[in-house]
């Protein structure tokens, strides 16, 4: 199989959002860099017309610079092992491939092989995420992780001493990966393929993780609200600072109030708790 290589350089905040464009149009692996991302097509089906849509919709913005190369025979693996670092989230956990060792003076450890999946803990809402996780307590807690990508943040909760963790995603791809994941993490779960309204999961749940995109999660919103105990927190990521009131003003008629937020690289991530 020949793949096609794209180095695509472009600001740090638009990283996550050409993944997520670029893999609706048939790519399947992508590599983070600190400039971009290298992200990878089968080359007898790659679609032109779109790739050059995307790009086009993004240039300006995004600041895209972009060159193209052919690989053969991609080891993937040996991919990740060079371009994949580990990440620390202040003392609370450490973030690893399986190929990396172990480092001592965390509270917990993560071990993420993350494929093509979204939330390695590198972009700065799972960053969030984790940090805000930290603060709120799960032991004994029902969890739902609603877009969980790798799994990481559901992982995060199992660690935290959740008593029940319940996770999905509408890619079969990172459900796949999510629960590779689970089983390195000895997390006894297995995570769902759909959307919300889709998995349809059973509440009440205490504690509800959504690191999506403003969109889905105003579209969302009032699902989460209603699967929400009382005095349940629900933990918001995915937007810019800037979205943050349209956000919070949904969540007021819901009865959900901000009780705590922080911002990274102007990434926002919000903690609403059920009144």
């Amino acid at each position: 199989m020949d793949y096609l290589e794209f180095k695509i350089n472009c600001l740090e905040e638009f990283q996550e959002i050409l993944i997520a464009e670029l893999s609706e149009i048939g790519f399947d692996s992508f590599l983070e860099r600190a400039e971009g991302i290298d992200a990878y097509a089968l080359a007898d089906t790659f679609d032109r017309g779109a790739f050059d849509e995307v790009i086009s919709r993004y240039a300006d913005a995004a600041q895209i610079q972009l060159s193209e190369g052919k690989m053969e025979k991609v080891n993937w693996n040996a991919e990740w092992e060079k371009n994949y670092d580990p990440i620390a989230v202040d003392d609370l956990v450490y973030v690893r491939a399986s190929f990396h060792p172990a480092q001592p003076g965390f509270k917990h450890e993560i071990v993420i092989n993350p494929k093509m999946s979204f939330g390695t803990g590198h972009h700065a809402t799972t960053f969030q995420m984790l940090r805000h996780q930290g603060t709120i307590d799960h032991v004994g807690k029902r969890v739902l992780d609603v877009g969980s990508g790798t799994g990481i943040l559901a992982i995060m909760a199992h660690l935290l001493g959740a008593r029940e963790v319940e996770a999905f995603d509408i890619d079969d791809w990172c459900v796949d990966n999510g629960n590779e994941n689970f089983e390195l993490n000895q997390v006894p779960a297995t995570m769902g393929l759909g959307t919300i309204r889709e998995v349809n999961p059973k509440g009440p749940f205490d504690i509800i993780l959504a690191n999506i995109n403003k969109n889905v999660l105003l579209d969302e919103m009032k699902v989460y609200a209603g699967l929400l105990k009382t005095n349940g927190y629900l933990l918001l990521s995915g937007f810019y600072q800037e979205d943050v009131i349209d956000l919070e003003n949904l969540a007021n008629t819901l009865g959900l109030h901000l009780i705590s937020q922080q911002s990274k690289d102007n990434w926002a991530a919000l903690v609403l708790q059920k009144k």
